[in-house]
C-alpha cells in the first residue's frame, strides 16, 4: 500500500506543479495592463492636485491645461498608455515578474 501512496503523492505533486505553471503563465500581464499599472502608480506618486487633464480638482472642475501633464517642464506623470515607454514596461516586468 505504501507504493500506491508514494505513486499517488508523486502524481499529485506533478499535477500541482503543472497547474501552478499554467496559472503563472496566464497571470502574466499584457503590455497594456502593465501600462495601466504604471499610469496608476505615476498618478498616485504625484504630489499635486492635477496630474492629468482628465482628472478633477478639489472644486470638481476638469484639470485640463492646468494639469502637470499639460504643462512644460516640471513633473510629467504618465496619464495615457502612449506616455509609457516600452523601456518602462520592460523594467516593470524585470522587477515584478518571475523569469
Amino acid at each position: 500500500m505504501s507504493k500506491h501512496l508514494l505513486v499517488a503523492a508523486l502524481l499529485l505533486a506533478s499535477l500541482l506543479s503543472t497547474r501552478a505553471s499554467a496559472v503563472a503563465q496566464t497571470a502574466r500581464l499584457t503590455d497594456e495592463q502593465v501600462r495601466r499599472v504604471l499610469i496608476r502608480e505615476s498618478i498616485e506618486a504625484y504630489d499635486g492636485r492635477c496630474p492629468c487633464p482628465y482628472q478633477r480638482d478639489s472644486r470638481g472642475r476638469a484639470c485640463g491645461r492646468r494639469s502637470a501633464w499639460s504643462r512644460e517642464g516640471g513633473e510629467a506623470p504618465y496619464c495615457y498608455p502612449n506616455d509609457v515607454p516600452a523601456e518602462a514596461v520592460a523594467e516593470w516586468r524585470r522587477a515584478h515578474e518571475a523569469p
